[in-house]
């Protein structure tokens, strides 16, 4: 009898943790993330392994590759929010995610014929970056328009498990397809392909049922109107700053992936793969345990970034690949717990016309520190190996755990003096 009456409460489980998959539009729009994630990390895969055979195994070239995709995010990335702000989301999304396809295809053209040199990898990921500029706020911010506010931690978590979900299947499919096709070229043309998915998913969605707030006019002072919104809210400040100071070596730790697997334990493609795949199990757990919770907590975030920093030093330490692969899961499983919690809380505390710009200053800090991390770690690597480079990023880590506590203790008490010095003027006159 015990055992019957657990299979409802089983069924309803899995039906919270998938509630907003209920919702139509945003089943298109999960069904096309889901096939072109895939093959945007079988593109990620092809790139980094690109670099590494133009460049003879050069990490610090890695670096450059990966900052480069992410510099453009650091420089412009609030105006990318401001015009999330401005402008129909869905019609953002349909030109940016086809100018994406474009240009994978133009890299896949160029690598099956041969012609492929350093600089147009460098070309493709700096323009790939200047995009997603646009495209990443617009689709952070796009999600509370398909499901509400009640469901929106719910979506974050899912979209999360989808994205990690393509972490999984991603670079073991295109590890497996370089080895029996002989090159990368063909990994480019698949991800250009996958890119209809989500054209079509957006296409297909009813207007009438999205929750779209008034386009915000085009006046001046909009970016300092979405900074300060941002340092007056400790709601705010806490997820962001901390987002900041992790995320600095969260894309040169991916990178790490591939040193590790090939230059420390003499791994081929297909066991890079397995690596990546191996770190994105951990990160697809994380965001089914997230896609439970119904509320984020300032302690569940500080305890994932700080378990994010102790087991990148770990898998800087393992004695073997076997061990380094299990150190992988739970790495994984703290940085999505991180990414999860900021992302949820910082859209709900967010005002909805400032929901854009917020995201652009979250999304900027989430990639732009990657211009400064990965190469400085590709540049630690190529002089002490690769294991030194991530047991230094796993350090850095912590240290900037701390750091973004004592910055919000800090701003947030010269923020309320200041309003307590305003109140006492007022009072005054």
């Amino acid at each position: 009898m015990a055992g019957a009456r657990a299979v409802p409460g089983d069924a309803g489980a899995r039906g919270a943790m998938f509630r907003s998959l209920r919702n139509r539009n945003y089943r298109l729009f999960a069904i096309g993330g889901v096939v072109s994630n895939v093959g945007g990390w079988m593109q990620r895969t092809a790139q980094d392994l690109l670099v590494l055979d133009l460049t003879n195994g050069s990490a610090t070239a890695l670096g450059v590759a990966t900052a480069l995709q992410f510099l453009p995010m650091l420089l412009f990335g609030l105006w990318g929010g401001m015009l999330a702000d401005r402008y129909p989301k869905r019609r953002v999304l349909l030109v940016a995610q086809s100018l994406m396809g474009l240009l994978a295809l133009t890299m896949g053209v160029l690598t099956v014929t041969g012609a492929v040199r350093e600089w147009h990898v460098y070309v493709m990921a700096f323009t790939l970056g200047l995009i997603a500029c646009v495209e990443v706020p617009t689709r952070q911010s796009f999600v509370v328009e398909m499901v509400g506010r009640k469901d929106l931690p719910n979506a974050i978590a899912l979209n999360a498990s989808s994205f990690n979900l393509a972490r999984v299947v991603g670079p073991a499919v295109a590890g497996l397809l370089i080895h029996m096709l002989g090159g990368t070229g063909p990994i480019f043309l698949v991800n250009a392909v996958s890119f209809l998915a989500v054209l079509g998913g957006l296409l297909l969605m009813r207007a009438s049922e999205l929750t779209t707030p008034d386009p915000v006019p085009r006046v001046k002072g909009q970016l300092r109107e979405g900074l300060r919104h941002v340092l007056e809210r400790p709601d705010l400040l806490m997820p962001i700053l901390m987002i900041a100071f992790v995320s600095m070596f969260t894309q040169s730790f991916s990178m790490s992936i591939a040193l590790m697997a090939r230059e420390v334990f003499a791994a081929g493609p297909s066991s890079f793969g397995l690596a990546s795949s191996m770190f994105a199990v951990g990160a697809l757990g994380g965001a089914l345990m997230a896609a439970r919770r119904t509320k984020p907590s300032r302690r569940l975030l500080v305890g994932g970034a700080i378990s994010f920093g102790l087991f990148q030093i770990a898998t800087g330490l393992a004695p073997g690949y076997p061990v380094y692969l299990l150190l992988l899961v739970p790495t994984g499983v703290a940085l999505i717990t991180v990414n999860t919690t900021a992302n949820a809380g910082v859209q709900l505390a967010a005002a909805p016309e400032m929901r854009g710009r917020v995201m652009g200053l979250y999304v900027l800090v989430f990639t732009g520190g990657a211009p400064v991390g990965a190469p400085l770690l590709g540049w630690v690597s190529d002089l002490g190996g690769p294991r030194t480079g991530v047991v230094i990023g796993g350090a850095l880590t912590l240290i900037g755990v701390g750091a973004a506590i004592m910055l919000t203790k800090a701003i947030g008490r010269r923020t309320h003096a200041a309003v307590r010095g305003v109140a006492a003027a007022a009072a005054g006159a």
